[in-house]
């Protein structure tokens, strides 16, 4: 059979066989293809496997960050941290929340947040300060939970891109009152569509499993299992946001190749460390020694005394059949905050990172074939 991926190195392509076929065909045959027992299956193996008390699922991670601010008591008005090269999605949640998006400059190095800039955009109205771990890396998360330590406000964590990864030792997700995930193709493990909300507190646990049920206080399998004879009620407005337990079988196949998936993007990532390293032009991605990245990405960026830039690398790239995207991008410069007055001049990395790096191929499945192509391309762009 034919693959979209066929004739090319794709940037990212997800790890499926016939297992994860298989489990969803029990599925179906079952007959409960919506919310029900594999989805509940799905969250304590995922709940398992960080080291949480409490795993919920959803439909997206955008849904699961809703939510989570939501249980954080973030109201009409108040105002969310986020860095400002980061994922539409982020933002689209805390407008989803009512709330206010503040954009601070992300570190040189990381990509992530900067802590030493956040305080200076904290005031009465901040109640919020999301931190993604971009492109499968770790922020500094005792920088960011001091600094809401001090000004008595909630970190959530959005380590969507970064399943599998660690800081300090410990998986993210498991070092905060909140954390989410997402299950998207191009994360580390997928449902096709999907998100999860983690936390080691009940009360956040069975608030988040309320409102992603459209806000009844009864599950859909506990009324099975109570053969109907339990009625719901409603305490709160919610939403739909539940995943199915087709999504789920899928994710609990994906679940039992993780840590395989994860020894091939490092692998992938030491190889390109190792190969690249050479070309005077180019900043490879640079490591905390707290963290052990997920390899979500890989990020590379031009030196500015290069005479190549991000476009004709990008070109080259295509024309050899290989998919590669520009960088992060600044979300201040988006059509969408045209009207908001942000200025250039108050995101200088971002905008640098932006103009200066690409993201090269890796996932689970490429071959030290396509690899050894990818870098001798590069080779010959940059030596040229």
């Amino acid at each position: 059979m034919s693959s979209l991926f066929d004739n090319q190195v794709p940037l990212m392509k997800p790890w499926l066989d016939e297992e994860e076929w298989y489990a969803m065909k029990d599925v179906i045959l079952s007959g409960w293809v919506s919310q029900g027992p594999k989805v509940k299956e799905f969250e304590q193996k995922v709940a398992a496997y960080i080291g949480v008390k409490h795993a919920v699922a959803m439909n997206a991670c955008t849904s699961a960050m809703h939510i989570a601010m939501k249980i954080a008591g973030v109201k009409y008005g108040d105002e969310v941290i986020v860095a400002d090269s980061t994922c539409m999605a982020n933002v689209n949640a805390i407008n989803m929340a009512g709330a206010v998006p503040v954009f601070v400059d992300i570190d040189p190095d990381t990509y992530n947040i900067d802590p030493k800039l956040i305080e200076a955009k904290i005031t009465s109205k901040t109640k919020v300060i999301m931190n993604i771990d971009q492109i499968g890396l770790s922020n500094d998360l005792d920088a960011l939970k001091a600094i809401c330590d001090k000004h008595n406000l909630t970190l959530l964590d959005d380590a969507a891109t970064a399943f599998g990864g660690k800081y300090k030792g410990k998986f993210l997700g498991n070092h905060n009152v909140m954390a989410t995930y997402s299950f998207h193709p191009r994360k580390m493990i997928t449902t096709g569509e999907g998100g999860m909300l983690v936390t080691d507190n009940d009360d956040i646990a069975e608030q988040a499993r309320i409102l992603r049920a459209t806000g009844a206080s009864v599950s859909d399998l506990d009324r099975h299992k109570a053969k109907g004879l339990i009625l719901q009620k409603y305490y709160d407005s919610g939403y739909n946001y539940r995943m199915t337990d087709m999504q789920a079988a899928m994710g609990i196949v994906q679940l039992t190749k993780i840590d395989a998936m994860l020894e091939q993007r490092k692998y992938q990532a030491e190889y390109y460390n190792q190969h690249l390293a050479a070309i005077s032009d180019l900043q490879l991605p640079f490591v905390p020694e707290y963290a052990d990245p997920a390899w979500s990405s890989y990020c590379i960026k031009i030196k500015p005394e290069s005479k190549k830039t991000v476009q004709e690398v990008l070109q080259t790239l295509a024309a050899a059949n290989i998919s590669a995207r520009f960088g992060i991008q600044p979300l201040h410069q988006e059509p969408y905050f045209e009207n908001q007055n942000y200025k250039d001049e108050d995101f200088p990395v971002s905008c640098t990172v932006a103009d200066q790096t690409f993201f090269v191929p890796i996932y689970p499945g490429m071959t030290e074939q396509q690899q050894q192509h990818i870098v001798q391309t590069l080779k010959q762009i940059f030596q040229s």
